[in-house]
Parts: C-alpha cells; sequence; structure tokens
C-alpha cells in the first residue's frame, strides 16, 4: 500500500505557473535530510532533489499555468497542478498526504491533508523539495527570455525590485492578471507586453 506526499510551490508569486510535486518515498533507500523547502539553502535542496529523483520508487512534477491560475482562482489551480501530479506518477498509490488544510475535491486517490506536513511527513517534504525546485528552475528560464525583470532573484514574488520593473517596463504574459499588483497596474493604464 504505497502512500505519495503531494505538495506545491508558488502559489503567492505575481508571475508564472503553480507547481505541485507527488513523490512515493522508497522505505529501502532513505534519504536523510529531509525537511520543508523553505526552511533549506537553495543548494542543499538541489542535492536532495537529486537524490529524491534517483531513490524514490516513483515521482511526478506538473504544472497549473499563468491563464489557468487566472480563470481558476490560484487555490484550484493548485489543486489541479496537484492532481496532475499524482495522475503522473509511474505507481499508483493507495493514498496520498497532502500539505495543508484542505484536500481537492476529485483528487486520483484517498487524501488526507496535513499542516505543516511539509515538517512533518517525509514525503510531503520530497515532495515539497520536487516542486520548489523545479518551479525555481521555471522563473531562471523566465529570467533568461525576460532579463529586465529580476525573476532569478525574487522568482516571480511581489518585491520592491519586481514591482518597480514592471511599473518601468510593462506586464508580461507570464504575470498573474486577477493578482491584486498586476490587476490595479492594468486598471491604471499599465502597458502590457506581448510574446
Amino acid at each position: 500500500m504505497w502512500v505519495c506526499g503531494v505538495d506545491e510551490a508558488g502559489r503567492g508569486p505575481l508571475a508564472g505557473a503553480v507547481f505541485a510535486a507527488a513523490v512515493i518515498l522508497d522505505p529501502e533507500r532513505p534519504i536523510d535530510g529531509l525537511a520543508d523547502s523553505k526552511k533549506l539553502t537553495a543548494a542543499r535542496r538541489e542535492s536532495l532533489a537529486e537524490a529524491i529523483r534517483e531513490r524514490a520508487l516513483a515521482w511526478h512534477v506538473a504544472s497549473a499555468s499563468v491563464e489557468e491560475i487566472d480563470r481558476l482562482n490560484i487555490l484550484q489551480a493548485t489543486f489541479l497542478a496537484m492532481q496532475r501530479a499524482v495522475a503522473g506518477l509511474a505507481v499508483v498509490p493507495a493514498r496520498a498526504l497532502i500539505d495543508g488544510n484542505r484536500v481537492p475535491r476529485q483528487f486520483p486517490v484517498a487524501a488526507e491533508a496535513i499542516v505543516k506536513g511539509d515538517a512533518t511527513e517525509p514525503a510531503i517534504s520530497a515532495a515539497s523539495i520536487l516542486a520548489k525546485t523545479a518551479r525555481d528552475a521555471d522563473l531562471v528560464a523566465l529570467d533568461a527570455r525576460y532579463p529586465n525583470y529580476g525573476f532569478a532573484r525574487h522568482k516571480g514574488y511581489p518585491t520592491a525590485e519586481h514591482l518597480a520593473a514592471i511599473e518601468r517596463l510593462g506586464v508580461l504574459p507570464i504575470h498573474r492578471r486577477t493578482f491584486g499588483p498586476i490587476r490595479v497596474l492594468l486598471q491604471a493604464g499599465q502597458r502590457e507586453l506581448f510574446g
């Protein structure tokens, strides 16, 4: 009876997709140092992500796009990414442990929400690490595409640097239009860039 851990990364930023990961750990190949991804350095996260991909029985990372976030809302888009992550596992789990206090409706397997599960459940910690490293890599790629916005540094969060760049340069297609700061800028006539 396999159990998978599920967690997300990127609910709060103003830009980019929201990511989720599902991981089934192998009890025969334990991984030392699993913890909430936010408590780890970037280098430690990368090292652990490599170990998780090598040693887990199954893992899958999925996302929901900016368009899906704006159409569904961030909570429902996060749930969609979680459903995709679990559905993409090569091994079908009997149940899922999800970080947080809510279980998505129509989840592919029986599930239980665990508040602060990324700090207490190793499989959720592993999912947290994979989701965070995948999202960070995506934002580094977006930084190369849009070099004047600082995405590699702030990862799309509403920092002073990011907000100043949007005001100076315009709203990008990768910005979440339903999020307050972007919505306010667009209502004020802020320029939108395409492509």
